[in-house]
């Protein structure tokens, strides 16, 4: 018998976008220097290696919950910071849906950078 799918991803996407809070790639470019926040960068290895926000955690979208917990082997200690995170990708939607996670698991404050990497580069933003 076929799987009777009750949500799209898109409407998991429209979901956590709408918990999500959002920053506009404007507002982040301010933020690179910044030492209040972290960005986090959810897209895969491969994505990754195409070049990252400079000083940018990478957590891949499958692994980012074990990141976060610190009860977890894989902890990455970026996590424990008193500090905003901003979360990307390459376009959105998967850093909201991640975003949404680590809001659950208690990560906080969150954001989720509207446009991911490609509105950052297309604003200027650095890569390396």
């Amino acid at each position: 018998m076929p799987q009777k799918i009750t949500k799209t991803a898109s409407s998991l996407v429209k979901d956590a976008l709408a918990e999500v809070p959002a920053v506009s790639v404007h507002e982040a470019l301010s933020f690179a220097e910044s030492d209040t926040h972290v960005f986090v960068d959810l897209r895969d290895g491969v994505e990754q290696a195409r070049g990252m926000i400079p000083g940018a955690v990478a957590s891949s979208r499958g692994l980012m919950e074990f990141h976060i917990d610190p009860d977890s082997p894989a902890h990455n200690p970026a996590f424990n910071q008193d500090k905003t995170y901003v979360f990307y990708c390459a376009s959105g939607g998967r850093s909201a849906l991640a975003a949404k996670v680590a809001m659950d698991m208690g990560l906080s404050p969150v954001v989720n950078l509207t446009g991911g990497i490609a509105a950052w580069t297309a604003a200027g933003g650095a890569v390396e």
